[in-house]
C-alpha cells in the first residue's frame, strides 16, 4: 500500500470587517472567498452604525466589496485594490 503525504492544514484566520453607514438598511461582503455571493457574509449594525462581520479565512489573496442595499462600495479601510474586469476597483486582501 502506498501511503500519500498529507498537506498540513492551512489554518484559517479570523478576519474583522467593519463599514460605516448610518443610511443603510443591509450591507454585505460579496468577494471571492465566498463566489461574490450577497447572501452568505451579511452584516450585522451595531448602535454606532458600523455594520460588522467576522469572516473565517486561509492564507491567501482575496478581492472583494461592500453591498450597501443597491450600490457597490469599497472599503475605506483597505487601500490595497486592483481593477477588477467591469473596469471598476475591488479590495484586495492580503492573508498570510
Amino acid at each position: 500500500m502506498i501511503e500519500k503525504e498529507s498537506k498540513p492544514a492551512m489554518k484559517r484566520k479570523k478576519i474583522q470587517f467593519a463599514f460605516h453607514d448610518e443610511d443603510a438598511d443591509s450591507v454585505c461582503i460579496p468577494g471571492d472567498f465566498n463566489g461574490w455571493n450577497e447572501k452568505k457574509h451579511v452584516m450585522k449594525r451595531d448602535s454606532r452604525n458600523i455594520w460588522r462581520k467576522t469572516v473565517m479565512l486561509p492564507p491567501g489573496t482575496y478581492e472583494y466589496r461592500f453591498k450597501v442595499d443597491d450600490r457597490w462600495e469599497n472599503d475605506p479601510q483597505n487601500e490595497n485594490v486592483r481593477i477588477n474586469c467591469f473596469g471598476t476597483i475591488n479590495n484586495v486582501l492580503e492573508i498570510s
